[in-house]
């Protein structure tokens, strides 16, 4: 009976083991945050967040705004040892007279050694800085002795005296987290626009008022202050658990769109006097600063510059619309876009006719500026690019806004352009803009937000016609067309090299050879791309009694781009897509079918996709 108690005991024993947790209650290593190496709620996960905690405050006596944060993470595998290097941005002012400041940085590696838990601290001569931009310096620092197993944790101190930035906070990133947690001390005089993106829930939130937690005088404290003004805080908690990894996949805008975070806009601080200050403004106050702009504003009309830049082909032409087209090609040919965003206090039009060569505001004001000399009319639209994210509706913010274009009103139909690109077609803006609206800089009248869509489909349609010769080689010509968008990617894959172009179709296509190429749109600027291929199957195995044939030789989608188990954001194609595929398969007299697939019909709900396959044979000819 001894021995059975003991075999019991063993089982029960190896049992905890086996249940060991993690600590996700605190930023302290446990053994049962070593030993543990599976996540739970991910098992694809490298790594996982046991635990994060932000704490943000106005300190009482600097009124600069500090930010606490500490971090608990779990290497569960090599994949993951990148999670190991750790770096953080520190913001300045522009002329570097004010910048944020770290201290207190603490960072250690957790290892289990005989069941025993060995810590290795980061060294201070390990720290370092580097430069990143005019505005941010990067504060960059790697854990050592790191293994699959590992836990690592750092903490760090940022003291900032940007009240109007108040650290924002990502509950998402692309790991899963265990428990995420942010704390807020908000004063009573200032007021923010507080932001709450993406889709998932808090599973603690709340806010306890504390009383006269800032003094009008920072010399003395508050609980000893004598007809001191003084602000009560909203003190929150934000607190998230077991959040999912956020995994970009194909066909979505910018991360930032649905990655959950919170985000602060300052809108008003009210001093101790009782004095206000509006920080946030309205579209009427920004479209007046936007007007003094040595960049926009003031580049909207400068006629005096581009008058003479057009030749007499462009200048006497008659028709409205043959004359905006030659005006857009001549920018889009003799000036080049330097890949820089929009820029709005620097680098006037009269540098872009000098260098030709400039940043997307000057390529696409001067392209304004000659329609409007022209008599065309013409307005610039700001917009935020996909990859930017979207711009918010809620207030201004002008820093949000990455990208110019212009808008071209023509016998009442307007057309959206950019001549950054030389590929594009008139009307055709980069994928880039497609990113839902932007804001039509209508100054005089007041800007307003206009809709950025494409409602043309992009087509990709093949026709090919194939037939056994009297030598018994199957033979014969592939037609394709495409539009819009996928006309966009074929020119930029077949002008810069025809040869390789052609090489790479061959390499593509098995047992296949390319007699010939032909293609029947020769302009650069068209908004479709048509071509034709001679092609003849090399290595087709005809002495055999049964041949089998695929009849696919233009593919329109090689893999599923949907991968996620579950994709918590929406898919954004970006404009409408449509494939057509057209076979026809002469046997002659040496053949006949032995089988056909069933024809068959498919539909996406609510009509947002389908999908006919239709098959039939006439004689010996199948036509799919």
């Amino acid at each position: 009976m001894k021995n059975i108690l003991n075999l019991l005991s063993l089982l029960f024993i190896l049992h905890l083991n086996a249940q060991s947790t993690y600590n996700s209650s605190s930023i302290q290593v446990t053994l049962g945050d070593l030993q543990t190496n599976i996540c739970d709620i991910d098992s694809t996960a490298n790594a996982l967040v046991i635990y994060e905690k932000g704490n943000s405050y106005l300190h009482r006596e600097t009124y600069k705004l500090n930010t606490k944060i500490e971090k608990k993470v779990k290497i569960l595998n090599a994949e993951g040892f990148n999670k190991s290097i750790v770096e953080i941005y520190l913001y300045n002012s522009d002329d570097n007279k004010r910048e944020e400041k770290i201290k207190n940085i603490v960072a250690t590696t957790h290892n289990l050694e005989n069941n025993q838990i060995v810590k290795t601290n980061i060294r201070e001569s390990e720290i370092f800085r580097e430069v990143y931009n005019k505005n941010n310096t990067i504060v960059k620092f790697t854990l050592p002795k790191i293994a699959p197993g590992s836990v690592i944790t750092y903490s760090y101190q940022i003291e900032s005296p940007f009240m109007y930035n108040y650290k924002e906070w990502e509950f998402q990133e692309d790991i899963p987290k265990l428990y995420s947690e942010y704390n807020t001390s908000i004063p009573g005089n200032y007021e923010y626009s507080i932001k709450l993106v993406g889709g998932l829930g808090f599973s603690k939130k709340e806010t306890v008022i504390e009383k006269k937690c800032l003094s009008g005088n920072s010399a003395v404290s508050v609980m000893g202050a004598v007809n001191t003004p003084t602000a009560d805080c909203a003190n929150t908690i934000y607190a998230m658990e077991n959040i999912p990894a956020f995994i970009e996949e194909d066909f979505m805008t910018a991360k930032k769109n649905y990655l959950s975070r919170i985000d602060y806009e300052l809108k008003t601080v009210t001093s101790f006097d009782g004095s206000k200050d509006r920080i946030a403004r309205t579209w009427k106050e920004v479209d007046k600063e936007l007007k003094g702009y040595s960049s926009l504003g003031r580049q909207l009309k400068k006629g005096n510059l581009v008058r003479d830049l057009l030749g007499a082909p462009i200048s006497d032409e008659t028709n409205p619309l043959e004359k905006a087209k030659k005006i857009y090609n001549y920018v889009q040919n003799n000036y080049t876009w330097n890949n820089e965003p929009l820029k709005l206090r620097e680098a006037p039009i009269k540098d872009l006719i000098d260098s030709k060569s400039g940043n997307v505001s000057q390529i696409n004001l001067l392209l304004h500026n000659l329609l409007i000399e022209n008599d065309i009319e013409s307005t610039p639209i700001l917009l935020s690019t996909r990859g930017n994210g979207f711009a918010t509706k809620l207030f201004p913010v002008i820093s949000e806004f990455n990208y110019l274009i212009t808008q071209a009103t023509i016998d009442g139909k307007t057309y959206f352009l950019d001549a950054t690109d030389v590929f594009l077609s008139f009307g055709q803006l980069p994928v880039r803009c497609l990113n839902d609206y932007g804001r039509l800089l209508t100054l005089k009248k007041g800007s307003s937000w206009i809709d950025i869509v494409n409602d043309k489909f992009s087509a990709v349609q093949h026709q090919v016609s194939l037939k056994f010769d009297e030598g018994n080689v199957l033979k014969g010509i592939m037609n394709s067309r495409f539009t819009d968008y996928y006309a966009l990617d074929k020119k930029k894959d077949y002008f810069p090299n025809p040869e390789s172009y052609v090489e790479d179709f061959e390499n593509s296509l098995v047992d296949i050879e390319v007699v010939s190429h032909k293609v029947k749109d020769p302009d650069i600027d068209s908004d479709k791309f048509q071509e034709a291929f001679e092609l003849e199957f090399i290595d087709l195995d005809t002495n055999t009694n049964t041949l089998y044939l695929n009849p696919f030789l233009g593919k329109f989608i090689n893999s599923n781009p949907f991968q996620l188990q579950e994709r918590t954001y929406p898919i954004e194609f970006g404009y409408k897509r449509a494939y057509m595929y057209n076979f026809q398969l002469d046997l002659g007299d040496k053949y006949e079918l032995v089988e056909l697939p069933k024809s068959t019909k498919m539909n996406l709900p609510d009509g947002t996709g389908e999908c006919i396959f239709a098959i039939n044979s006439l004689g010996n000819k199948v036509n799919i």
